[in-house]
């Protein structure tokens, strides 16, 4: 619990750090009718120039965003991965090892990452928030590992795309894990066991949003052209027809 809870205060401390560094993040209209948004504008200027820019995805980009994250192959390989991992471990010792206890693993790990999902969308809709990633068009890394680990706990919102504090994407991770503990984990399993496990997906959502800044692979790689590039991400400018 406590290096958890260290890895949360180095992820609040890089969010300040970010606004240290203000950027512009963008985005184009290519295959998700998606535009560019600036960052946090502090100025009519750039408030001015957002307006312009940025176009917030349709109904359809939404739907089909959220069916890739909830359903499409980058959860089904995390669950696996995941489900790994606990069962090196011993996690939940109750469900035994060998391939029935290794089904239960990814099978809850996937399941609590379609309830977190599905929670994100629905209160980001709510809420009027875009769940899209915007990649930094800072350069250096610090700025852009900033701009990656603020956009854990940001969001856009309003027609000209200003970042603001996303509660669904604070909440979404601990209702996942909330939704396991109290209905198919072991009953010797409490709220500090889920709130335990809902930082470690967080620090996942961190570092989903750290891969899109830094090793987003393009519109014309492989992964792309096999439609499996993360629709989480919006697509660079370089995509736009």
């Amino acid at each position: 619990m406590g290096r958890t809870i260290l890895l949360l205060l180095l992820l609040a401390v890089a969010a300040v750090v970010a606004f240290a560094f203000p950027a512009r993040a963008q985005s184009s209209d290519g295959s998700r009718d998606s535009s560019s948004a600036a960052v946090l504008p502090s100025s009519p200027d750039a408030t001015r120039q957002a307006d312009l820019t940025y176009v917030r995805p349709t109904q359809k980009t939404k739907l089909h965003n959220y069916v890739f994250d909830a359903f499409g192959p980058y959860p089904i390989v995390g669950a696996g991965f995941a489900a790994g991992i606990n069962q090196a471990y011993h996690t939940p010792p109750e469900w035994e090892e060998g391939a029935e206890g290794y089904g239960k693993r990814m099978g809850s790990d996937f399941a609590i990452a379609a309830v977190s999902t599905t929670t994100r969308y629905a209160l980001a809709q709510a809420f009027h928030e875009d769940t899209l990633y915007y990649r930094c068009e800072c350069k250096g890394f610090v700025p852009r590992l900033s701009h990656a680990l603020l956009s854990t706990f940001t969001a856009r919102r309003g027609d000209d795309g200003h970042r603001v504090f996303s509660f669904p994407s604070l909440v979404a991770p601990y209702a996942g894990t909330m939704t396991a503990v109290y209905g198919w984990y072991p009953d010797r399993y409490n709220a500090e066991d889920a709130f335990r496990m809902g930082n470690y997906s967080l620090l996942g959502y961190a570092g989903g949003n750290v891969a899109l800044e830094f090793l987003y692979s393009g519109p014309h790689s492989l992964l792309s052209r096999m439609h499996l590039n993360n629709g989480h991400g919006a697509p660079p400018p370089a995509s736009a027809p």
